[in-house]
């Protein structure tokens, strides 16, 4: 069973999707020859590499004209940091069980 972090973990795993992904975040929104500039891969990559985030939810597209411009959707990424703080939850309470332990032994 594939789970939304399963696919975000995923999608994000491809350090050239990953890239591109940051960069909307950082810089907004732009189109497709914008990304193509800076991510070292040609123009049908970065094309592939949205659709996959496109899928993934992590990107919205809007068509204006003959370009179509991308932006990243930072709210796609609610399962990954409700995921993170179960598991920051999970490791913090095993620590604490640690450290009580080590307090008992030591007395």
């Amino acid at each position: 069973m594939t789970t939304s972090h399963d696919l975000l973990f995923r999608t994000l795993a491809d350090p050239t999707r990953r890239a591109i992904f940051e960069r909307l975040c950082r810089e907004g929104e732009t189109t497709v020859a914008g990304l193509t500039a800076h991510a070292g891969v040609s123009q049908p990559a970065v094309s592939k590499h949205l659709g996959v985030l496109k899928l993934a939810g992590l990107v919205r597209d809007r068509p204006e004209g003959r370009q179509t411009h991308y932006s990243a959707q930072l709210s796609a990424l609610a399962p990954l940091i409700d995921w993170t703080k179960q598991m920051t939850g999970f490791w913090e309470n095993r620590f604490d069980r640690l450290e009580d332990l080590l307090k008992r032994m030591d007395q």
